[in-house]
Order: C-alpha cells, then structure tokens, then sequence
C-alpha cells in the first residue's frame, strides 16, 4: 500500500511542477486539458489548465491538477507534505529551493527530534516539511 500527496492548484500547476522537478529531479509528466478528450476536458478551463501532473523521483510519487472550481490565491490548510532525507546538506538545499519566494514557518534547524527540521509554505501555496531521518537507535 502507498500513499502520494495530490495537490490542487489555482492554475499554476504547471509552474509548481516543474519547480518541483528542478529541486527533487526525477520525472515529470504534465497533461494540459486540451490533451484529453473533448468529453473529458475540464468544464469552463483554460485549454492549458493542468489536467494530471505526476512528478516520480526516487520511491516518490507527487501528483496534482489545476482545480477549475477555485478562485484567488489560497494556501493549502490542515495538511503538509512531508520531504524526509538522510542527508543535512540536502535537507538545508531543499528547504531553501521550496521557501524561496515563500513563507518560512520555522527555520530548518537541529531539534530534539530530528538532526534538522524546517517548514514552510512555498510561493505556490503548498505547506512543506522538510527533515533529516533521526539515525537508528541501536
């Protein structure tokens, strides 16, 4: 069983994906509401409106939509993604990439228990949490 993130987006799927591939890499497939079937198109959307976004790196799976029924900027509320690594230095590097433009909740810093932990909302909306995976206890 597995569980993968989908997110909404008020039209700037697009954007977010592929920021989202330039800091984590992996694959991305987009597919625009014009690629689809005409009786499956996105009701009253842009033709270039993101029908399915789909980002793989790693075990990792992310997906996402434009959300036709959405209007204005909003901040995704009462959940976080969570971009758990074993290294601080990636740890450090992605925090900065998905803050950047953003709103830094608490700096990624060492806590009680995390070697570094940080969170954030970047400039698409989407609320992060970012760790270093404690080592295992012996």
């Amino acid at each position: 069983m597995a569980l993968h993130p989908y997110l909404f987006f008020n039209g700037n799927c697009r954007d977010a994906f592929t920021q989202y591939q330039a800091i984590f890499g992996g694959d991305l497939t987009l597919i625009r509401s014009a690629d689809m079937p005409a009786d499956e198109q996105m009701p009253a959307t842009d033709s270039e409106a993101i029908m399915h976004a789909a980002l793989t790196f790693g075990d990792n799976l992310l997906m996402a939509s434009d959300d036709p029924t959405s209007t204005g900027s909003r901040t995704v509320q009462g959940i976080m993604v969570n971009y758990s690594v074993a290294d601080p230095d990636e740890a450090k590097r992605a925090f900065g990439a998905l803050a950047e433009g953003g709103e830094v909740r608490l700096p990624i810093a060492a806590t009680s228990w995390s070697p570094m932990f940080g969170m954030c909302v970047d400039r698409f909306g989407t609320p992060w949490m970012v760790s270093v995976d404690s080592p295992a206890e012996g």
